[in-house]
């Protein structure tokens, strides 16, 4: 069995390669090629291109690469014409993978979208894309199939997000997380986003809201959680120039870390963070966070007329309320993420009502096992026989707590 897999962010990427490794269980002697990034190829696929490394923002960025997407819409119809995949699975990524998922239907391969993009939030016109060219969507958030079907799209089933089954499968360094503790000092963590873009446009309000909560709170420790060591390499430069600029301000108590999220998550008091799939992580800690996602004017001008969601948050989109406050903006906001994080560690009744609002979510919205629904869902789909129940768990595997955890099944 042949599988076309296609994924173009880093968390996409890792949503993928667990797929493979669910779907190559369940098939052993199946094979993946596709666009992606390091972790398909860990799990085994054979990429035609590095899609994760060309991960865009918004409109105008996507009309900068269009001469790329040109190429990769070709490479793609080649493939399912002269290879034949028996499907092809979409992770993510909207834009070019309606392209792909249209050239794949017109060679007769069964198109499967895992975490499908947003139509809700924005650009809700899109749907017919769905109805034309995805024969099923496989839903990560619970209100998504009802979505669908109330716009006429009857193939959309609720699988989970795999971002809990991914949390299962970290291994934390527990002495780095333990030696982060022993000051007794608060820790605030920052987290700016795991695109080099992300990265620039919001690392620099990150560090002038530190400064500024420095000048009220002396005390209070930061930690910039970069995705590998060429991000901290250009965070030290930002948050170098940054600080340079910041007149009459004292210097934030400031570390900055590659690949040591997860332990910074576990630790910290309070957090900042760029708006991601990073949300569901902060949510399992019930970590207070201020939710950040710094774009241009002319993005957001462009837009905000098409964006239909309440919140940009996935948490506060499985609560349906602000549990964590958020700002999509062009502006300066740092005095508001000041504003947040005073109030809780200043007010331990404020801390501990945002902490029991986030444990009161964790323990209705996080699901594990969505990895192992999607394959199977898939491999249904296409008349393969399910040979276990196994549930598809990585090699550093942990349990997560929860009191309730219920198969949406």
């Amino acid at each position: 069995m042949k599988f076309f897999i296609s994924a173009g962010e880093p968390s996409g990427d890792l949503h993928a390669a667990n797929l493979i490794h669910a779907l190559r269980e369940r098939v052993p002697d199946a094979t993946f090629t596709g666009f992606g990034g390091p972790k398909m190829v860990e799990a085994g696929a054979e990429l035609k291109y590095p899609l994760v490394n060309l991960a865009v923002m918004w409109f105008l960025s996507v009309f900068q690469n269009i001469a790329t997407f040109l190429r990769l819409i070709f490479m793609a119809n080649r493939c399912f014409r002269d290879e034949k995949p028996d499907a092809v699975v979409l992770v993510d990524y909207p834009g070019l993978h309606w392209w792909i998922a249209r050239r794949a239907k017109a060679h007769g391969v069964p198109v499967f979208y895992f975490v499908p993009p947003q139509l809700w939030a924005w650009a809700g016109w899109r749907v017919k894309k769905v109805q034309k060219f995805v024969d099923l969507v496989l839903c990560s958030l619970p209100f998504e199939p009802k979505w669908y079907a109330d716009r006429g799209v009857s193939h959309a089933e609720y699988v989970g997000h795999p971002y809990f089954d991914e949390l299962q499968d970290r291994d934390l360094d527990e002495a780095f997380a333990s030696s982060l503790e022993t000051s007794g000092r608060p820790l605030l963590a920052i987290l700016p986003g795991s695109r080099t873009l992300e990265l620039k446009r919001n690392l620099p309000i990150l560090v002038r809201a530190a400064a500024k909560l420095t000048a009220r709170r002396p005390g209070v420790r930061f930690a910039v959680a970069c995705l590998h060591e060429k991000h901290r390499v250009l965070a030290e430069g930002i948050v170098a120039d940054t600080l340079a600029g910041l007149d009459g301000l004292p210097s934030p108590d400031l570390e900055i870390y590659a690949g040591r999220t997860p332990e910074l998550i576990r630790v910290a008091d309070v957090a900042w963070s760029v708006s991601g799939s990073v949300s569901l992580e902060l949510m399992m800690e019930a970590l207070p966070t201020v939710i950040l996602y710094k774009v241009r004017p002319i993005d957001l001008v462009i837009a905000r007329p098409f964006i239909k969601a309440k919140f940009i948050t996935l948490v506060n989109l499985l609560a349906d309320a602000e549990l964590m406050p958020e700002y999509l903006t062009d502006e300066d906001v740092s005095d508001d993420l000041v504003r947040h994080a005073d109030s809780w560690l200043g007010d331990p009744e404020a801390m501990a009502r945002a902490t029991s609002a986030l444990a009161a979510l964790r323990h209705t919205a996080a699901r594990p096992g969505a990895t192992t629904r999607a394959a199977d869902r898939i491999l249904a789909r296409l008349g393969h026989d399910r040979p276990t129940d196994a549930t598809y768990r990585g090699p550093h595997a942990r349990a997560i707590t929860l009191e309730s955890v219920d198969d949406p099944a």
